[in-house]
């Protein structure tokens, strides 16, 4: 059984990211979804949060697809997590070369740390080249439209976010 842990912090899960998740489906028998806890990044949903609202987009991909997507909120180090999902392969997304440089050193560090684990680069459609998490957050402070980034759930989740002051 080919598993995959696509890991992310999801803060929030935006369609590039469903993008990811609805192409590395095709790819394995079994997706796992790491949900990083990632306080570094000082994210604007709680580690709860995330996972409702990319619960219901994995929903939709798996009814479709088939394959089995599963939510696993993980802190733990990357290479970790994925031997405890039984993961073989990390599939990481990337949108541009900025991407590319971050994403290399970190295959390097887990390489290191465990040569058995694969890492698969999906590139982003087109489309979706200029989404980020942290842009939408910041579209949505400001007042802009984040409905071409997210699905109506995340959108009004965002909002709610601002309205009720987390900033």
């Amino acid at each position: 059984m080919r598993v995959a842990l696509y890991p992310g912090t999801f803060d929030p899960v935006t369609l590039g990211h469903a993008d990811i998740i609805r192409r590395a489906a095709r790819l394995v028998d079994r997706l796992v979804i790491g949900v990083a806890i990632n306080r570094d990044k000082g994210p604007l949903f709680t580690l709860e949060e995330r996972v409702d609202l990319i619960t219901p987009v994995c929903a939709g991909i798996s009814g479709n697809s088939g394959v089995e997507i599963v939510v696993h909120p993980f802190g733990n180090l990357l290479v970790d997590c994925a031997r405890d999902v039984g993961a073989q392969i990390i599939v990481r997304g990337l949108r541009a070369v900025a991407d590319f440089e971050y994403e290399f050193q970190m295959v390097g560090m887990n390489r290191s740390l465990d040569d058995s684990i694969e890492t698969v680069f999906l590139m982003a459609e087109t489309r979706h080249q200029v989404i980020a998490s942290k842009l939408v957050k910041e579209v949505a402070r400001l007042g802009g439209d984040i409905s071409g980034f997210v699905t109506p759930e995340v959108r009004a989740a965002v909002l709610a976010k601002f309205e009720a002051g987390g900033d």
